[in-house]
């Protein structure tokens, strides 16, 4: 299916456009949290930074005592000092 399509068909039926689309929905609380749902996988994981692939490229998480507080094959919960996160190029 083409993107410009499914697009379209979101709109229309009013859905939600990362499950139809296949892109990831992130979630931020303060800076002491970040969730991110529909990922494909963790590429790295340490105290300082954590690196998670998705449909839309690697996303980038910074900060002091990162713990993934909660993980499914759905979602990542990334718990800690948040202090910079991003999309890679």
């Amino acid at each position: 299916m083409q993107t410009g399509f499914r697009h379209r068909i979101s709109s229309l039926f009013e859905l939600p456009k990362e499950i139809v689309l296949n892109l990831p929905l992130v979630n931020v609380v303060g800076n002491q949290e970040l969730t991110v749902e529909n990922y494909k996988s963790l590429v790295e994981y340490s105290s300082v930074v954590v690196r998670i692939n998705t449909s839309c490229g690697v996303l980038k998480v910074e900060g002091r005592g990162l713990v993934l507080k909660h993980l499914t094959a759905e979602s990542v919960t990334i718990s800690g000092a948040l202090a910079n996160f991003g999309y890679l190029i």
